[in-house]
């Protein structure tokens, strides 16, 4: 159903459970978020996974969550991980989502550091927190992976965002 907003001026449409997947995929994607990259140390060594679904649990306790799909060849690994570290990433480090969206293994000719639990530490994040993993919940075709923050590692810079099917970053005005 197209409607118009309050301003007249744009369209809108409504999405139903009854329509499939596609519309309710569009409406989420008008949500700007941050982007990460999720390591731990998986069953045949380091591993990562790009991921938007980050968000802050709790302050106290310091809790956050993550959601990886089930349909990831990562998914078992990450699902038994006992620590992860989530970086999120600079406006810079596009390459990186993209390189961890497609394998998780390949961390060839990164200057990567390591946290204290061993995890590998992606350079020139704007920040990184390392989890120990809290809970784990069903999430549909995802799973929630809620972790409690250990430690977070911030540094200045603008973070890498995901609307609409794009990455970009920040325009600046003054």
């Amino acid at each position: 159903m197209i409607k118009h907003d309050h301003t007249g001026t744009s369209p809108s449409e409504t999405w139903t459970a009854a329509e499939g997947t596609r519309g309710l995929r569009t409406a989420l994607g008008r949500y700007a978020t941050g982007v990460t990259v999720v390591t731990t140390q998986g069953s045949s060594g380091p591993l990562g996974m790009t991921a938007n679904s980050f968000t802050s649990v709790s302050l106290d306790p310091p809790l956050i969550l993550w959601c990886p799909a089930r349909a990831s060849t990562r998914f078992a690994d990450f699902m038994a991980a006992d620590h992860y570290a989530v970086h999120v990433l600079s406006s810079h480090q596009l390459a990186l989502a993209r390189r961890f969206s497609a394998s998780g293994n390949d961390f060839a000719g990164l200057d990567l550091g390591e946290t204290p639990e061993g995890l590998p530490a992606l350079p020139l994040c704007v920040a990184r927190f390392d989890c120990r993993a809290e809970a784990r919940h069903d999430g549909g075709d995802h799973a929630i992976l809620v972790g409690r923050v250990l430690r977070a590692e911030t540094r200045t810079g603008d973070p890498l965002l995901f609307w609409n099917g794009r990455y970009g970053d920040f325009l600046h005005h003054g």
